[in-house]
């Protein structure tokens, strides 16, 4: 496959449809000391869901966000508001038994039915329809696992069950549905969020990073431009939290990333929502772009930093979206980042024992929509004093012997495996070698360093170490981004911060 996407058949640079879709009206940026009663951090669907609910209650809050909110995996996502989370009931049952398995399905659902309910009450225009949800195979050796998914829905009481035949254009073994979920584009939705928090007399600050909180009974949270905001509750809403303290949580989370293409095709899209039990994923539900019914074809995901050449994984949707829905043409690509656990369910709730009034929420698993909803309510009642049946399922604070003992294992045998990798790697380009908008990794002055070559020809050298812990960035071609295979961070090509947890740039290099 080539090293670079043919212009005739993608788009030069990665832009979500969602964030293309709508203009976001722009919020002012902290340039003083404030007081708040919560403070979240983060603007994406978390943290706005969470503000809204705290507002409705009369709660004072202040909403900071490093870039623009709306922007950041929110915006990205192929935006299936479901509890389906692909093969999971069946894996919850087995690890964590019925009773935490149904609760698990019973927070998402409510996540459902919040959306939907709050689309119809204030009439939000963002393409809301709902959709039953397949999670299906084209192996034969995946037909059991299905099954065994379907015997948990019965088990759980969820609405649906194994299915021999569903009306994709190509050929399944089987499949197992999900009734009455949903599909929408966030961005309308969360503008309107934003606007409703904005009346109630809620703060929201763009282009605010946030760097530390300190630890008192009033929390202040601390920006990178000497500001604060003193509180008594922060909801760190912003993937890896920013305040770990000795990276306990960097430990037992990693980061994936998975593409998306939109585009027109010549067969019809037959309704509902879909995804592959086997990988490479395929992820697939219909959208209208310019008043036009198109489809979006999602998956091809792998660890930040550790994948093959980037373009490959849209030309792998692009192939399989030509074969069996005959593409016509892309109108959109981009790609998102998501955070897994060790146990594959998400950490909502209080983050420290010494710090109960902090809160996060992280580790989603690529299926934000319906979990970014569960733990804005999740948090809102611990806030408030309410309480939930989900608090221990949810628990950042918990740990199992089965399975996170082997996940933590792995998970960090393979960080230090790419820390090293990444200070033996031998495999260096010559500046003059990069062509006009392209990048790769080069020596100067005997050290390992990052360049890109941008279309005027300039030459933009960075230090290839993450600011974060270390570890050796990897050019991703397809993005234009320094990214970290050790815990995620992603770094534009001049080295400024463009994911966390990294929060600072990475170093200049002058040529020789």
């Amino acid at each position: 496959m080539s090293q670079q996407p043919p212009s005739s058949r993608f788009p030069q640079f990665p832009e979500s449809y969602w964030i293309a879709s709508e203009e976001i009206p722009a919020q002012p940026k902290l340039m003083e000391d404030i007081e708040a009663d919560v403070t979240i951090v983060g603007a994406g669907l978390t943290g706005l869901t969470t503000a809204y609910l705290l507002a409705e209650r009369g709660v004072r809050v202040v909403v900071l966000e490093a870039g623009r909110m709306v922007h950041g995996t929110t915006g990205h996502t192929t935006a299936k508001v479901t509890a389906q989370h692909s093969l999971f009931y069946d894996e919850l049952i087995s690890h964590f038994g019925e009773d935490k398995a149904r609760l698990y399905y019973q927070a998402n659902q409510e996540a459902v039915d919040f959306v939907k309910k709050l689309v119809n009450d204030h009439s939000i225009g963002c393409q809301l329809s709902e959709e039953d949800a397949y999670v299906y195979t084209q192996s034969d050796s995946y037909v059991e696992k299905l099954q065994k998914e379907a015997e948990a829905y019965r088990k759980l009481g969820i609405p649906g069950g194994y299915a021999e035949r569903i009306s994709l254009p190509y050929e399944t073994k089987g499949a197992v549905g999900m009734k009455n979920q949903a599909q929408f584009n966030p961005v309308p939705f969360l503008k309107h969020l934003a606007g409703h928090i904005i009346r109630m007399g809620g703060r929201i600050y763009e282009n605010t990073t946030v760097n530390g909180v300190s630890k008192e009974e009033m929390p202040k949270v601390k920006t990178s431009d000497g500001h604060q905001v003193t509180c008594r509750h922060v909801v760190v809403a912003s993937h890896f939290p920013f305040n770990d303290r000795n990276g306990f949580y960097f430990s037992r989370l990693h980061a994936e990333r998975s593409y998306v293409i939109a585009g027109k095709t010549k067969v019809p899209f037959p309704g509902g929502m879909y995804i592959s039990a086997e990988t490479p994923t395929r992820s697939l539900r219909s959208v209208r772009i310019d008043g036009e019914p198109m489809v979006i074809f999602g998956g091809e995901g792998h660890k930040t930093g550790q994948g093959i050449c980037t373009f490959q994984y849209y030309e792998a949707l692009e192939q399989f979206a030509r074969e069996e829905f005959g593409l016509e043409e892309i109108a959109y690509r981009w790609s998102a980042q998501d955070l897994y656990t060790l146990d594959k369910v998400p950490y909502i709730g209080q983050m420290l024992k010494d710090q109960p009034n902090i809160y996060m929420a992280t580790g989603y698993k690529k299926w934000g929509m319906s979990t970014s909803v569960a733990a804005a309510i999740l948090n809102t009642r611990l806030i408030t004093g309410e309480g939930s049946p989900y608090a221990e399922l949810f628990s950042p604070q918990r740990f199992h012997a089965d399975p996170d003992v082997k996940t933590f294992v792995a998970q960090n045998t393979n960080v230090a495996a790419n820390l090293l990798a990444g200070k033996l790697d031998l495999n260096y380009r010559k500046p003059e070698e990069l062509g006009s908008d392209e990048g790769g990794v080069v020596k100067i002055k005997g050290k390992r360093t990052g360049a890109y070559r941008d279309k005027q020809g300039q030459l933009h050298l960075v230090d290839t170490t993450c600011k974060h812990m270390g570890c050796e960035v990897n050019w991703n071609a397809a993005e234009r981004t320094w990214d970290c295979p050790c815990h995620g961070s992603r770094y534009d090509h001049t080295g400024q911060v463009i994911e966390g947890p990294a929060k600072q740039a990475l170093d200049p290099v002058k040529g020789e």
